[in-house]
């Protein structure tokens, strides 16, 4: 019965296979990174339950308030400062898919590894 408790780990190590999953298997870049957007999203969702107590009241202390009852607020402000972090790097890489495809033409990871791969060997050559 303790694993009904724990449905949120449950719930975040499902939600990172499948940002997984779709890291692994997908071809487009854009859908790599919605897989690791998912990623990221299951671990902020894990680190906040950590912090999740059942029936637990504000981190405020008050007159009569009960210190083992109160939320532990650090993992929560750690995951805003993540949140950040990831919306930026998420904003980055797809600026660097946009010029990808504006150079090449396409998002597929297995068509830009064989358009690299002529220029790989020219370079080679010239050595």
């Amino acid at each position: 019965m303790r694993l009904f408790h724990n449905y949120h780990y449950a719930a975040a190590m499902l939600l990172f296979c499948l940002g997984l999953h779709t890291v692994i298997v997908r071809r487009n870049i854009i859908k790599k990174l919605i897989g690791l957007n998912i990623m990221e999203t299951s671990v902020f969702f894990f680190y906040i339950s950590l912090g999740y107590l059942d029936g637990g009241i504000a981190p405020i202390r008050v007159g009569g308030a009960d210190p083992a009852r109160m939320v532990n607020p650090i993992p929560q402000a750690l995951i805003l400062t993540g949140i950040v972090v990831a919306v930026s790097v998420t904003a980055l890489a797809l600026s660097m898919v946009i010029l990808l495809y504006r150079q090449y033409g396409t998002l597929d990871v297995d068509r830009l590894m064989r358009e690299e791969e002529p220029e790989a060997e020219e370079s080679g050559k010239e050595d």
